[in-house]
């Protein structure tokens, strides 16, 4: 299963949330390897389309707000590619997808 082209990527949550350095949970360091900051991030929204429609989703969890979703794979950015661990959330109450947070894979 493939997560949907209309899925949900909240503009802050890349720009104040991912390209943000933060003392806990920083992913602005393994983005910026990649060549993606905060000046950039409608290219960080189109490397995760890209992202999600070439590697397969797989459902995690449920709960309350819905099913989880992993995506693996490759994510191409301007100056590297990265292993990278998406996570989407498709919503009990209306069954859209929506971008939760990404990591590096493992």
């Amino acid at each position: 299963m493939r997560i949907p082209d209309d899925a949900i990527i909240p503009r802050e949550k890349l720009k104040d949330y991912l390209l943000t350095p933060r003392r806990r949970n920083d992913k602005s360091g393994f983005l910026a390897q990649a060549g993606f900051t905060q000046e950039n991030p409608d290219q960080l929204e189109l490397a995760i389309r890209q992202f999600i429609a070439e590697n397969d989703a797989i459902s995690d969890r449920l709960n309350e707000y819905g099913t989880f979703y992993r995506v693996e794979g490759e994510l191409y950015g301007p100056d590297a590619t990265l292993l990278t661990v998406t996570i989407w959330l498709q919503t009990a109450v209306d069954n859209r997808f929506r971008f939760v947070t990404l990591k590096p894979a493992r």
